[in-house]
């Protein structure tokens, strides 16, 4: 069987996933079961290939992105590798390894009258299959988490990024080779067939849990036909509130930043908002702004009324995660119609405050009803290495399990182990 994502597969294509689920389930059980150093060492590994094999990586996206000549923009930035992202992977890999290590951390502990001692310990989830699209360093990322939490993946990203996928999985694989540990702990799709996906979506007796990470209609496709407990990353359709009391200055440093960084990333602003007590103000600062750098601007009428250039938003705008060079703004009458706004409106992804109100952000803070919420600061941080995380899977926008940036401890569940001296219950 291939070790690695290749454009085609070959023999029985039920069969093949099969194989797939039992090699990941038996490494699993190894994975769990090493030391910290040894799955600590393999990312270091990992990471030093992933350096080593930069040009080799960086010669397969040219591949990937000259097939995927007809992508849009913002997919094809996503596509995009450069030196500085690969290292930027090897970077996030050493990250990953230098977290303390999750598996056997013991949560909780206490001792009941009648002797008997409980603890509640962090173990790995399993297997996880993780399927997204365009973004090749979500093959570093994924594996790597997967590996440092002693659970077993398989890989399933976008035909788009195949060679690159490809590529960096070898490097993963690789590292695990290295320190003894089964490659098979990491191990990708060997065919770019979609069939593979709903395969993999059935596969309850050898995959613990999915983790889809793309747009609404792989999000929904995912949700509706797997077998498999899914944690759900979805849209980030996220907003900015320029709150009354807000700092102008420092308005416009974050909504410059929070829309235009990376317009491809899930964690970037889509929405402006501007509270109406300071709208006069605020709109002739902000909108010329946005428009003089790029940015397209869709707004209501007190927004039109500030610039000819701005378009008029229509419903729909108000929940579109544009990834682009795109924003809609709308004026609102105070915090608590901003935050009805933004939980009516928005993804539960990521949302941000700027005030220098106290009572308002914690209004804000206790109130909007998102994984993320910033106060004073871009959205563009929703981002597990900027947590501290070295990497993330997902931005969670669910509510069980987890919630926000998805990192190695997130990949755990728990059990309980007791402890006794021999007692029975009466």
């Amino acid at each position: 069987m291939p070790d690695a994502l290749s454009p085609t597969g070959s023999g029985d294509l039920a069969t093949l996933m099969t194989d797939i689920g039992r090699r990941a389930r038996a490494a699993s059980a190894m994975l769990a079961t090493a030391g910290a150093n040894q799955r600590r060492s393999a990312l270091v590994a990992a990471a030093r290939h992933l350096r080593a094999q930069a040009d080799t990586i960086l010669a397969a996206n040219a591949e990937d992105l000259a097939r995927a000549s007809d992508l849009a923009s913002n997919l094809r930035d996503r596509l995009a590798l450069s030196p500085q992202r690969v290292e930027a992977m090897a970077q996030g890999l050493d990250d990953i390894a230098a977290q303390p290590d999750p598996v056997g951390e013991v949560m909780e502990q206490w001792t009941r009258p009648n002797g008997l001692h409980f603890s509640k310990v962090r173990v790995p989830l399993g297997v996880i299959g993780v399927i997204y699209e365009s973004r090749p360093n979500v093959t570093a990322d994924a594996g790597a988490l997967c590996i440092k939490s002693g659970n077993a993946a398989i890989l399933r990203g976008g035909s788009e990024s195949a060679a690159s996928s490809a590529a960096i999985l070898a490097c993963l694989r690789q590292g695990l080779a290295d320190v003894g540990l089964p490659e098979d702990a990491v191990q990708g799709l060997p065919t770019t067939d979609r069939a593979a996906v709903g395969h993999l979506l059935r596969m309850a007796e050898y995959v613990d849990v999915i983790v889809p990470r793309g747009g609404k209609g792989l999000i929904a496709r995912v949700q509706e036909d797997s077998r498999v407990p899914v944690l759900a990353h979805l849209d980030g359709n996220c907003h900015v509130y320029v709150h009354q009391d807000a700092d102008l200055e420092m308005a416009a440093a974050v909504l410059l930043n929070a829309k235009l960084r990376r317009t491809s990333v899930c964690g970037a602003t889509e929405s402006l908002l501007i509270d109406g007590a300071i709208a006069a103000r605020a709109l002739p600062r902000l909108v010329p702004m946005l428009l003089e750098a790029g940015c397209a601007v869709r707004g209501d009428g007190a927004v039109q009324a500030v610039d000819p250039r701005v378009t008029a938003a229509t419903d729909a705008d108000w929940g579109t995660e544009y990834l682009d060079a795109v924003l809609s703004a709308a004026v609102v009458p105070n915090l608590s119609a901003a935050i009805a706004w933004i939980n009516r409106h928005g993804s539960h992804h990521t949302d941000a405050i700027i005030t220098q109100s106290q009572a308002a952000a914690d209004q804000f803070l206790a109130e909007v009803d998102s994984a993320i919420v910033l106060v004073n600061a871009s959205t563009q941080f929703a981002d597990g290495g900027e947590f501290g995380f070295g990497a993330e899977i997902g931005i969670s926008t669910g509510r069980l399990h987890a919630r926000g940036p998805v990192g190695a401890r997130e990949l755990t569940s728990f059990k309980y182990q007791v402890r006794g001296t021999g007692q029975v219950r009466p």
